[in-house]
């Protein structure tokens, strides 16, 4: 029966309206915004970890800038670092030209003024920054424990010690290296930038004499034989504080400076044997002056190597340490701003293994950078997977299927105007009684 109150179908009517309308609302909220959840109220859960994933790949984004600004900070320090090696092979050369007795006073002078300039120049180099930060002056160094300066010959016997007289020595494999008593035994080290030698012939002395004579030279003591007193494989501890050996875990003879830190240290030392004539014995030299340094002496110092934050979570980090490059650490320029003199052939000579162990120095130095940068080059490809793959997941979990959400939209604005079509026709429908009252 029809009445005046009756409006049920209205409401039927506008009930599915509003219904549409809600819908097609949501469809078109999801073509807007390519995701289906676009709040909690759309799937709680699934909020949650699209969110997540969401902060993740912002994070992630940082890290690759992260790492990509890390490496061109590397990049600046490997440029300064290959612009002084090169200048430390024109160093080189220059002093083999003035171990040259063909070369005059004047002419090695000229060649001192020479090695002066480079050598300001490699502090130049040492002083390069990267965004306002020092990168090669010595302060992102890593923390070290304080240690003596060691240099280990291998090439000399395996039970060879301190003791050992100059006569008996002999190589690695077992043949002796014929040094006689008339011999005579240079030894020439560089100490703050200053230039020692002595001689003396060889007689009865031991390998440990030749350091005990270079103490005498006037640079005070220098030298502790107290390593050499024993064969073994044991060189000393490193700026870790860990017990290093040889390679190959055989005997080695060592020597250490007397003093540890930067203060004890030497530039480098160099051993020669010439006869009773004059003469050289170049392949004596060869297996006696191969000594290398092994340990490098440092001072106790905290970590102040430089932090690359790497990774989206807290102590994903990398530590780049980077040594003091300038002339002074390598041994090229003492306390007093004196230069590694080639004034004399005999300064010339030790100035050449000097200079090879400035060389070794920056090497390691900058094959540790090398291997930063090419760890950072996985790191940056591990990065940009992981991006593309969380991207991927989320896209799964909150992604609007795009075909389905138009459709969806498109059949819901249908039903919601047909509605609103029938809602205006059942509001003219009811108003039949006013017919009754003319």
């Amino acid at each position: 029966m029809a009445t005046i109150s009756s409006y049920a179908q209205q409401l039927s009517i506008l009930n599915i309206m509003n219904s549409k309308y809600a819908a097609a609302a949501k469809s078109l909220n999801q073509v807007a915004t390519g995701n289906k959840i676009n709040s909690p109220k759309d799937d709680a859960s699934g909020y949650a970890i699209g969110k997540r994933m969401s902060v993740e790949i912002g994070s992630l984004e940082q890290t690759l800038s992260n790492v990509q600004t890390g490496n061109s900070m590397l990049n600046v320090a490997n440029g300064a670092m290959s612009s002084t090696l090169d200048i430390l092979q024109t160093l080189k050369e220059k002093a083999i030209a003035a171990a040259n007795d063909t070369a005059k006073d004047s002419d090695r002078a000229a060649i001192q003024q020479e090695l002066n300039q480079y050598i300001d120049q490699i502090n130049d180099n040492a002083l390069v920054t990267y965004n306002g930060k020092y990168l090669l002056n010595g302060t992102n160094s890593t923390a070290t424990e304080a240690t003596n300066q060691a240099y280990t010959n291998r090439s000399l016997g395996l039970d060879t010690t301190g003791a050992t007289k100059l006569t008996d020595l002999t190589r690695r494999q077992g043949d002796n290296l014929n040094i006689d008593a008339t011999d005579t035994v240079n030894i020439s080290f560089v100490k703050d930038g200053k230039t020692y030698s002595t001689s003396f012939a060889a007689g009865e002395a031991t390998l440990a004499d030749i350091f005990n004579k270079a103490n005498e030279a006037g640079a005070g003591t220098v030298f502790d034989t107290s390593s050499m007193d024993t064969a073994t494989s044991l060189i000393g501890q490193d700026t870790t504080g860990k017990e290093l050996h040889t390679v190959d875990e055989k005997n080695a003879i060592t020597v250490k400076t007397a003093e540890s830190g930067k203060a004890g240290s030497i530039a480098g030392f160099t051993i020669s044997i010439t006869d009773s004539s004059g003469n050289e014995k170049k392949s004596v030299d060869s297996v006696l002056d191969d000594f290398t340094e092994s340990i490098v002496g440092a001072d106790k110092r905290e970590d102040n190597s430089l932090v690359l934050h790497t990774g989206t979570h807290a102590s994903q980090n990398m530590h780049v340490g980077l040594g003091d490059m300038s002339a002074r650490a390598l041994g090229l320029q003492g306390s007093d701003g004196s230069y590694l003199s080639v004034s004399t052939q005999e300064h010339a000579n030790a100035a050449i293994n000097v200079i090879d162990n400035a060389i070794e120095r920056l090497l390691s130095q900058q094959t540790t950078v090398g291997a930063m940068q090419s760890r950072l080059s996985y790191t940056q490809s591990n990065i940009t997977t992981q991006q593309e793959n969380v991207t991927s997941a989320m896209t799964t979990i909150i992604g609007a299927d795009m075909a389905k959400a138009i459709t969806e939209y498109t059949s819901n604005n249908i039903q919601m105007q047909a509605a609103q079509a029938m809602l205006a026709q059942a509001n003219s429908n009811s108003g039949w009684f006013l017919n009754l009252l003319r």
